[in-house]
């Protein structure tokens, strides 16, 4: 007899569903919920569930499902893909402009948007694995290269789909009883099991969980990286293929919302952010759970407008839930957040608080006996520096003169010279912000509905009057301040990532935006607000002399008092600023609330500007305030810049966007090039290791 024989029942079955559950713990809570959701919504619906109504579901959840799942395998190696959107709309204007009739056009430009998706993983792979530079960044820069490809393919909504084609994907593959939307994601969702039992399966967990210990296995951390961004790439391909069938059209702009929405069903799905655990099955049940909850609300006949404010709570509910430990019970929650509290308190990060310990925090290095530094010159001071500032400045100087070449009557004007400092005021405002958050190592991406939301609110409300604006501008400028405070509360006591919380509350700004105007923004700004961005006073715009006062009181508060330091200290190490006594977390905090400032003067300024306010007023904005701190010498990983290379990058991006709209070049360039100069200020200031 063996000895399993004299193990009691109940005890065999704990052995084996323990360890079951708790490694497939995400994607039993996703699926129980979306089989609740889908009763709920069934039970709207009047109680039935026919083929049709389950074609319809599984078509329309399919492109999400499809985005996610890719977007899941770059999160399980811990990365990000800001791509997905942009990689997900060049598929769809490839569709609609090349593909024709018949079977031969119709399989072969579907590959071809499926090998596209693939290219675009290849590029963001080969950065990542190879180069070694951020996920972030990389896939921030391709997606706006993306984008404008796909603006030169095709500018505006327009172009066909086939019938054919539409009916291969979203009609049914057996009549009546099996829809090819689901049996696609079923096969992919099989080929997905498939995969995860290789070794390339393996090295995807492995490389998430720990890259060192991966690679000391013998694992190729590299390939592994860069074929995921491959495989992911694929998956948006065929994303852009199923969203083209649904539509029957072609709209670069199609794939925006992707970005929110799959970082929502990876999350929901059980996907932890950071990498090492989830999968794909969670992803695709967390895509028509997401689905499911906005069918709800519409059938409760709740605006759609509020679908992006509910995307972006979910998210970071999902993200909190998720974050905390997966073996802790539930009551033990209380306990959890209220050791957060006291860390947030004492200075500390999350990530440097023990769960079990409350955090007790006697003393603090600092005062003692202190070396005396040896007098050096200002030069030898500020070499360094200088080495990263001065290049950004020669490159404006070069694009000042190819202007005064190509458009000779342009730069011999002083009024050219006024635009340009009007034009960049907004760039070098938002420099202050996003660059102060980049010296702390975060990333700032509620920057365009920051400035969208408050330049709608601003607008709503002065009318055109006066007496409004005295009151109206500085009470935006402390709402700016109060968004960019709870992005910074969500970092330092919650926990979450800066992508994560500044992606969620963008979304959840975009509706509120939405809902404040109806969908169309009526207000309009002050003549006063009108003359100080665009009247003149002795001879140049009053709101020149602003942004001088701003750059000075910018460089003094980065470089001349404790708080600059502290930003500094923080993009350095936190872990040394907080052993050296500065509160990491308030200064985060403060980060952040200088940003969300920015971003709503920005806002106030831009409808004063237009004279109106407009939605996605800001979108123009995400890329350009990064690539300004990033091209004038900021180090993206925090730590190393300075506030005069910033305001040089915000010169030179808007010297930059001049010459070009004065060439016959399409303005979709303007996104192809400000990519290219992001990635290659990235690559060419990055830190290379030491040998």
């Amino acid at each position: 007899m063996s000895a399993a024989t004299h193990v009691p029942a109940p005890l065999q079955r704990s052995s084996i569903v323990g360890p079951f559950f708790r490694l497939n713990r995400g994607v039993l809570i996703i699926t129980a919920i979306f089989i609740v959701l889908l009763l709920v919504s069934i039970a709207f619906s009047g109680g039935s569930f026919d083929y049709f109504e389950a074609s319809f579901m599984a078509s329309g959840g399919a492109t999400l499902a499809l985005a996610a799942m890719g977007q899941a395998l770059v999160v399980l190696v811990g990365g990000f893909d800001l791509s997905v959107g942009a990689v997900v709309s060049l598929v769809n204007v490839i569709l609609a402009t090349q593909m024709a009739n018949g079977f031969g056009s119709e399989v072969g430009v579907g590959i071809a948007g499926i090998a596209v998706g693939a290219a675009v993983g290849a590029f963001n792979g080969f950065f990542v694995a190879f180069v070694g530079l951020q996920p972030i960044v990389v896939t921030l820069s391709s997606m706006f290269l993306v984008r404008g490809i796909t603006m030169l393919v095709l500018n505006s909504p327009g172009g066909a789909i086939p019938d054919s084609f539409k009916n291969l994907l979203t009609g049914a593959a057996i009549p009546s009883f099996l829809p090819a939307a689901l049996l696609i994601v079923v096969a992919a969702a099989i080929i997905w099991l498939i995969i995860k039992g290789t070794r390339f399966g393996i090295s995807l967990y492995a490389v998430g969980s720990d890259e060192e210990s991966a690679r000391s296995t013998g694992i190729s951390v590299r390939q592994t990286k860069f074929f995921t961004y491959i495989c992911a790439g694929i998956f948006y391909g065929c994303a852009g293929l199923f969203i083209s069938a649904q539509t029957g059209a072609g709209d670069p702009l199609i794939g925006g919302p992707l970005l929110l929405e799959t970082f929502v069903a990876v999350v929901l799905g059980g996907t932890v952010l950071g990498g090492g655990r989830g999968g794909l099955i969670g992803a695709l049940f967390g895509a028509y759970t997401l689905m499911l909850m906005v069918n709800i609300l519409l059938a409760l006949n709740v605006s759609a407008y509020y679908s992006s404010v509910a995307e972006g709570v979910v998210l970071i509910l999902a993200v909190m839930v998720s974050a905390l430990r997966h073996d802790a019970p539930v009551a033990q929650f209380a306990g959890q957040m209220r050791r957060r509290w006291h860390g947030w308190r004492a200075g500390l990060l999350p990530s440097q608080i023990r769960w079990n310990v409350e955090p007790r925090i006697s003393s603090r290095l600092g005062g003692g006996f202190v070396r005396p530094v040896p007098r050096v010159s200002w030069m030898q001071r500020n070499r360094e520096r200088l080495r990263f500032i001065l290049p950004v400045y020669v490159c404006v100087a070069c694009v000042l003169i190819a202007t005064a070449v190509i458009l000779p009557d342009t730069v011999d004007h002083w009024s050219y010279y006024n635009s340009l400092i009007v034009l960049s005021s907004f760039l070098i405002i938002l420099a202050l912000g996003q660059g102060s958050v980049i010296l702390t190592g975060g990333l700032d991406l509620s920057v365009p509905w920051v400035i969208g939301f408050c330049g709608i609110f601003a607008a709503g409300l002065i009318r055109g009057s006066n007496e409004a604006a005295l009151w109206v501008v500085p009470m935006v400028l402390v709402l700016g301040a109060l968004i960019g405070t709870i992005n910074g509360l969500g970092v330092v006591i919650l926990g979450l990532p800066p992508i994560v919380i500044t992606l969620a509350m963008n979304g959840i700004l975009q509706g509120a935006a939405l809902i404040y105007s109806g969908g169309t923004p009526d207000g309009f700004t002050s003549s006063n607000l009108h003359w100080f961005m665009t009247g003149r006073l002795l001879g140049i715009a009053p709101v020149t002399i602003f942004v001088v006062l701003f750059v000075i009181a910018s460089v003094v508060l980065l470089g001349g008092t404790i708080f600059g330091r502290r930003i500094y200290a923080v993009g350095n190490s936190s872990k040394v600023a907080w052993l050296s006594g500065v509160n990491v977390s308030v200064t985060l905090v403060f980060v952040y609330a200088l940003s969300g400032l920015c971003a709503a003067l920005v806002g106030a300024m831009l409808a004063g500007f237009s004279g109106q306010a407009s939605l996605g007023m800001g979108d123009d904005y995400l890329l350009p305030s990064i690539a300004v701190v990033v091209v004038g010498g900021t180090l993206i990983t925090g730590g190393r810049g300075h506030y005069l290379g910033m305001l040089g990058g915000a010169i030179l991006l808007t010297a930059l966007q001049t010459l070009l709209d004065g060439t016959n070049l399409p303005h979709a360039t303007r996104d192809i090039v400000f990519g290219l100069v992001v990635l290659g200020a990235v690559l060419a200031l990055r830190e290379r290791p030491a040998h």
